[in-house]
């Protein structure tokens, strides 16, 4: 159960633009490079922090907003820094895991 007050933060257009996303990303990948896949998931990841940010909970805001902002630059890392790019993804499941708990207020 959540300490917070649940928030309805897709509209039923925004999350059939993302799931549209996913699906053909989903199928874009059986024909594309496997290191594409990375990619596309960090490009769904900030539409989905673009269209939940505004509509979210302070706690939750700050950190869409931050992540948001950072992918298109830690993306670009993917070909001319792989190792920062990998050292980016470990980060980022770590912040997730930090905003989760501090979300249900085990942090």
């Amino acid at each position: 159960m959540s300490v917070v007050e649940p928030r309805l933060v897709l509209t039923e257009e925004e999350a059939l633009q993302l799931l549209s996303f996913l699906i053909t990303a989903a199928r874009l990948l059986l024909d594309e490079p496997a290191d594409y896949g990375p990619l596309r998931l960090l490009l769904a990841a900030q539409y989905l922090c673009a269209d939940t940010a505004p509509r979210s909970s302070d706690l939750v805001r700050g950190f869409m907003h931050e992540l948001e902002k950072e992918i298109p630059d830690r993306t670009a890392e993917r070909y001319r820094n792989p190792a920062a790019f990998a050292a980016f993804l470990d980060d980022g499941c770590v912040r997730v895991a930090h905003a989760l708990l501090a979300y249900y207020g085990r942090e």
